[in-house]
């Protein structure tokens, strides 16, 4: 039986809520990769750090993540340059190339035991109908020497057997394992971190953050969420923000494959939207980890289909694997190719839209984490900025990213109810009912157990689709997920969906209410 699980199963350092009130010269909000690298090193630098996490360390995407440590981002090179010079390209790679640098510089100061490997990567054409791609990848290559760095053209690359640009010095590691290394290293250190407080209030002059009805006070904020909280900037710029970050569900499968057959490297095809391989030894066994798929999150219903394409592309690759897991996660992408990193109000700093560079982008944004608590100055600062002005394209794709969100918040509320009770939702399903107007997200586990909240999204008011591969409620405006209780797993959402109780008489149906935007006032 195939394991919903990701690849990546190894114990985490377990740590307490929040039960006293603090203060701490930076508070970091999120306990990811990015808010772990920032604890690390703020504390190694001297300050005195918080992190405090709504759930556990290292349960978001950053346990979904395939970890391909790369410098090659996903905005073409080519495309890169043309948007926003050479130099801005040089600069962006150059970035990339610095975080896989302090990955590994950890690894090997904090002996962090993660299978960390340099290994080639390789940018390919499409399996099928990538014979046009030749000439592209030819330009991304010569840029690519132009500016620096290592790279060549092949005719056949390894295992795909397409025409290629070969990377050097791209990487791959056991990212839990480096994760639970580096959280251990920094509390070594003094960096205090708490589980399960969710942050519910910011509040400004001084600056202060509730979770589980505590106050930490601080000098410097770092939100490192994935998906960024509004924090103690104001409704109409975080709205604004959160209108140029498109979320992306991505699926992943893992097979196990014939032990020293195939090149341990990592692989990205040119497809739209890409796939993504890396071969490698987990527990002295060897694996492939096959991703791709990619759609809007909450805008499509044909998950089962989406694994079982990934697995019969990767049959054409390797005829042996054999798939033993398979899940799936988010990544964000923005309007124009590059994260927003940087300062959305004073002494608030902020890292969103990382794409599929989600570890190198993220400890670079650690690094300018710790430069901008510090008042220094930053290399990548003013071109990562979230005040950027220039789009790719111009402002054509800025609008075509975001008009999904009037066609599905008015297409959902038009949309009659697809059940009358929860007698009418079966095991593993979940429907939207019509309980006295109210729109109610009604769900029934596996074992029978039913789960009802407002179908209505905390971040925006759009109506919530039911992922029946994930068990999750997805929202197709933005990309908020949802456990069936409501509790939040992906933003821009910060406040669960309210749960409800209908009753099977409860089904007359009357006009919805529309809802203010964005219900949460609070910031968690």
């Amino acid at each position: 039986m195939v394991s919903s699980k990701s690849a990546w199963q190894v114990p985490l350092p377990k740590f307490p809520k929040l039960d006293r009130d603090l203060k701490c010269d930076v508070l970091i909000v999120g306990g990811g990769i990015t808010g772990l690298t920032a604890g690390y090193l703020l504390t190694r630098a001297g300050r005195q750090v918080c992190v405090i996490e709504r759930d556990t360390i290292g349960s978001g995407d950053t346990y979904c993540t395939t970890a391909h440590l790369t410098y090659v981002t996903d905005l073409r090179l080519k495309k890169l340059a043309s948007t926003f010079g050479k130099q801005a390209a040089e600069l962006v790679w150059r970035g990339g190339a610095a975080a896989i640098d302090v990955i590994e510089d950890i690894v090997q100061r904090e002996g962090i035991d993660c299978n960390f490997r340099r290994v080639p990567g390789y940018l390919h054409a499409p399996l099928e109908g990538g014979g046009k791609e030749q000439r592209a990848l030819r330009a991304d290559c010569e840029l690519a020497q132009e500016l620096g760095f290592e790279a060549a053209f092949v005719n056949s690359a390894p295992l795909v057997g397409c025409p290629a640009v070969r990377f050097a010095n791209v990487a791959k590691f056991h990212p839990l394992q480096y994760l639970s290394g580096l959280t251990s290293a920094a509390v070594a250190g003094g960096c205090k971190i708490y589980e399960r407080s969710e942050a519910t209030e910011f509040l400004a002059d001084p600056i202060r953050v509730k979770a589980n009805k505590r106050t930490v006070s601080c000098d410097y904020i770092v939100l490192a969420t994935h998906v960024p909280l509004m924090g103690k900037t104001g409704l109409v710029n975080a709205t604004l923000l959160q209108s140029k970050l498109a979320p992306y569900s991505s699926y992943v499968i893992s097979a196990k494959i014939p032990r020293n057959k195939y090149p341990e490297a990592c692989f990205w095809d040119t497809a739209d939207p890409y796939h993504y391989l890396r071969i490698d030894e987990i527990d002295g066994k060897s694996f492939a980890i096959f991703g791709g798929e990619d759609h809007k999150t909450g805008q499509a219903d044909d998950m089962e289909q989406r694994y079982s394409n990934l697995t019969e592309k990767l049959l054409q690759i390797i005829p042996e694997a054999r798939v033993e897991r398979r899940w799936s996660g988010q990544v964000v992408e923005t309007n124009d190719g590059l994260p927003y990193i940087g300062e959305t109000a004073e002494r608030q700093f902020t890292a969103t839209g990382f794409g599929g560079n989600g570890f190198t982008f993220g400890t670079l944004a650690a690094l300018m984490a710790c430069d901008a608590a510090a008042g220094h100055d930053n290399p990548w600062q003013k071109l990562l900025s979230v005040n950027r002005k220039k789009l790719r394209g111009g402002t054509w794709d800025y609008l075509t990213e975001n008009i999904d969100y009037p066609y599905y918040m008015a297409r959902d509320w038009l949309r009659a109810a697809e059940a009358k009770s929860p007698r009418d939702v079966k095991p593993g399903e979940g429907k939207i009912l019509n309980v006295n107007g109210q729109r109610v997200a009604c769900s029934r586990s596996i074992d029978g157990k039913v789960s009802s909240v407002s179908a209505i999204c905390t971040h925006m008011g759009c109506i919530v689709h039911w992922n029946g591969t994930e068990q999750t409620w997805d929202c197709p405006c933005h990309g908020s997920r949802f456990e069936p209780n409501g509790k939040v797993i992906a933003g821009p959402a910060e406040t669960p969906l309210e749960k409800v109780k209908p009753t099977s008489s409860q089904t007359q149906r009357k006009s919805p209410t529309k809802p203010a935007a964005n219900k949460a006032a609070r910031s968690g």
